[in-house]
């Protein structure tokens, strides 16, 4: 006989919105769901999923396997953002601020699953327009894809420096 060890995930898994959808034909309503999880390995790597099926615990493994998927990687100092960056998607807004030791993650539902998966432990967040749980996560994504590491940040003003010395002699 063998022993099955549950095994613990990596990954931190947040389940953030599910909701039931009915489909109407003609003998009535067929219900299934949609579930939208933020999945992270809480060291600067995070992602989003949306999973649909008949049964709520078949769309959460899809929509996690889907997040494992499309993780992104966001450059984390210490405990906090670089810099201060604006995220967009349709009428979702997000503005996130890097935040001192000891502050903690302010934020609101959709973002504060988003950041605490990347493990971002200081931010300050506001969630600006609408309060839709999809367009919020994917303008926090939005967002957090745009930053850009002080190492990254120099390494390329030096290549731009470089080109610019090369292109001024004739």
């Amino acid at each position: 006989m063998r022993k099955f060890e549950t095994q613990k995930s990596e990954f931190i898994e947040r389940v953030v919105h599910i909701s039931r959808v009915a489909k109407v034909v003609k003998g009535g309503k067929r219900f299934s769901f949609s579930a939208l999880v933020v999945v992270g390995d809480g060291n600067g790597r995070v992602g989003w999923g949306l999973g649909k099926a008949k049964e709520v615990p078949q769309a959460i493994r899809k929509a996690t396997d889907y997040a494992k998927r499309e993780m992104i990687s966001v450059p984390v100092i210490g405990d906090t953002i670089p810099h201060e960056v604006f995220g967009r998607y349709g009428a979702g807004k997000v503005v996130m601020k890097p935040a001192s030791l000891g502050t903690g993650v302010i934020a609101g539902g959709p973002v504060r699953a988003v950041v605490e998966a990347a493990g971002i432990r200081n931010i300050l967040t506001k969630s600006l327009g609408t309060n839709n749980p999809h367009n919020v996560i994917k303008a926090a994504m939005q967002g957090l894809s745009q930053l850009i590491s002080p190492e990254t940040k120099i390494r390329m003003r030096s290549v731009n420096a470089e080109t610019n010395e090369n292109q001024a002699r004739p």
